[in-house]
């Protein structure tokens, strides 16, 4: 599937001001846009019951809905900063929206990147990983979770 980048950046200016993450989708009966973000311990839900959307954003909406995501949320991550070394429950869909080629993965000891060329790549963050933004630009993706079948 191939999408437009531009587009989700454009409706994605209607969201509310946030730090590193608000949520794209929630559970029924919730409109705190970051309830879900963390860890799973901190919430009453599973990550599948994620699906309504939070925001009125028809295009992104609708990608989130083709390729089956839930529990999905836009990440930002500042320049010159990483994450701890550890494994998610299930595995990411990822949707780079802003990156750079110093912004990385490492999992399993490979290293892996994602362009922000409109693609979408499963990555199996059941696997010991971590990111890494070397780069000097604040990266954004949209990260949710899936099942693969």
């Amino acid at each position: 599937m191939k999408i437009s980048i531009e587009k989700i950046l454009e409706e994605l200016q209607v969201l509310p001001e946030y730090e590193n993450q608000i949520m794209l989708q929630t559970v029924e009966g919730q409109v705190d846009p970051f309830y879900g973000i963390g860890r799973l311990y901190n919430w009453r839900n599973t990550e599948d019951q994620f699906i309504h959307p939070v925001f009125d954003i028809p295009y992104t909406n609708n990608i989130l809905k083709e390729l089956k995501m839930f529990r999905t949320r836009v990440m930002r991550m500042n320049p010159h900063t990483c994450y701890s070394y550890h494994v998610d429950m299930t595995k990411r869909m990822h949707i780079p929206l802003i990156t750079d080629k110093r912004c990385f993965f490492v999992i399993d000891d490979e290293v892996m990147r994602l362009p922000a060329d409109g693609m979408c790549t499963i990555v199996d963050t059941t696997k010991k990983h971590t990111f890494i933004n070397a780069s000097s630009i604040q990266r954004i993706h949209i990260v949710g979770c899936v099942n693969e079948s």
